[in-house]
């Protein structure tokens, strides 16, 4: 009579590595955050009152004010009507049809909102390029000014975007919630955190005419512990996706600045940031496109190293050694990396369709296409961009493989 007896078992361990590497990860972490928290209180913005643009003045430079309308009809008239812009309570007064053949579109708007709800106002428009075509049942935003007299005019602002662009945010809110569940609500929580810090801290900070390497450092820190750790729990995977994006980070604000400096890339090609240099003379322009290209690389690298992270920590669960884990994970990362770098170059000749048709157009030779300041900008931030994101895989992939205790068989 025979007798065998097999034992056969799985744990966790031993990792001799995990311990140790684990109390020196989170080490860093909160000095890093003891770091961010610092720099925010001295770089804290002073709340001093700018002056507003002239191209955002009203007659008496302050804010324009804005009221909400609706178009009620609009037909085709002779230009010239004394009720153009004017608070009407009853029909508009139609233009000299003596000697006047000028055609002019004339849309009669209520106005929904502000001291004259319940009256209209008359928007003429000559129908040229760029002029808004607008059809009854439209919702715009109209200015309002006030002159030296007392008297309300009109004129047309902009399309009342907020009902659609609220529905828009309510379904991708709605489909990351179904999808990702209480991850995603906690997502969703860290893009309104996200937005507040840029808001409150970055932009009020570089409106001061902070240095921008230390803003955007600081306020990309502070938007990437909330939004991982919120979005994905306070855990080892987490830690190592987060000390890889900061460490990345790092990276990307260092070839921003030799990318600027090396290219003398000025940000002035840009209308935006020639009415900032006009109105914010305190802001520094290069700085400001520095602030950017720091911002912009933010959520490429998250996305890279949580899945990193994530990919190292589950190979863990099937894996006897590290360097394994960090082998299997880095063949994921391989292939991230080659999806990730086109979809930069995509989203940008995408954003900059326009820009490349009148290029395209002017029989420009491609040379001088590519390096005039314009496009040369988008070269460099998508090259910036692809550098960090690829040096991000390894950093982060040895980082969670550190971390990650591998399974190990004993029998």
């Amino acid at each position: 009579m025979t007798h065998s007896h097999a034992h056969s078992h799985s744990l966790r361990g031993p990792s001799p590595l995990g311990p140790v590497a684990a109390k020196i990860v989170v080490g860093l972490l909160i000095v890093i955050g003891l770091a961010v928290l610092i720099g925010a209180a001295v770089l804290w913005p002073s709340q001093q009152k700018a002056d507003i643009p002239l191209p955002f003045q009203n007659a008496e430079g302050g804010a324009v004010t804005t009221e909400a309308g609706h178009v009620v009809s609009s037909t085709l008239a002779p230009c010239g009507s004394p009720s153009a812009g004017a608070v009407l309570t009853a029909d508009p007064v139609p233009g000299d049809t003596q000697g006047n053949t000028a055609q002019c579109v004339q849309t009669l708007v209520a106005i929904d909102s502000g001291p004259n709800t319940g009256a209209s106002t008359l928007l003429e428009f000559s129908g040229g390029p760029g002029q808004p075509s607008l059809v009854a049942g439209d919702d715009v935003r109209l200015s309002r000014q006030v002159d030296a007299g007392g008297a309300t005019s009109y004129a047309f602002y902009d399309y009342s975007r907020g009902w659609p662009l609220a529905a828009l945010a309510a379904a991708f809110a709605l489909v990351v919630v179904a999808v990702a569940r209480w991850r995603g609500l906690r997502a969703m929580v860290g893009i309104v955190i996200a937005f507040a810090v840029l808001m409150i801290f970055l932009l009020p900070a570089l409106r001061d005419g902070a240095p921008a390497i230390p803003v955007a450092l600081v306020g990309s820190a502070a938007i990437l512990y909330a939004v991982l750790y919120l979005a994905h729990g306070v855990s080892l995977r987490t830690s190592a996706a987060l000390l890889g994006t900061l460490t990345s980070l790092l990276l990307a604000a260092f070839l921003s600045w030799g990318a600027i400096e090396v290219a003398h890339l000025t940000g002035l090609s840009e209308d935006q940031n020639n009415e900032v240099a006009a109105y914010l003379g305190n802001v520094s322009i290069t700085g400001l496109l520095l602030a950017g290209f720091i911002i912009g690389s933010l959520g490429v690298l998250n996305d890279v190293t949580v899945t990193q992270a994530s990919t190292a920590f589950e190979l863990a669960e099937f894996e006897s050694n590290r360097r394994a884990i960090f082998t299997g994970a880095m063949r994921v990362g391989r292939d991230h990396i080659a999806s990730t770098v086109y979809t930069l170059v995509l989203a940008y000749a995408g954003s900059a369709l326009p820009l490349l048709l009148l290029f395209s157009v002017a029989n420009r030779e491609l040379a001088d296409v590519l390096t005039s300041e314009s496009v040369a900008i988008e070269v460099a931030r998508s090259a910036v961009g692809g550098i960090a994101l690829a040096l991000s895989v390894p950093l982060t992939t040895a980082i969670a493989a550190v971390l990650a205790t591998p399974q190990v068989n004993s029998s």
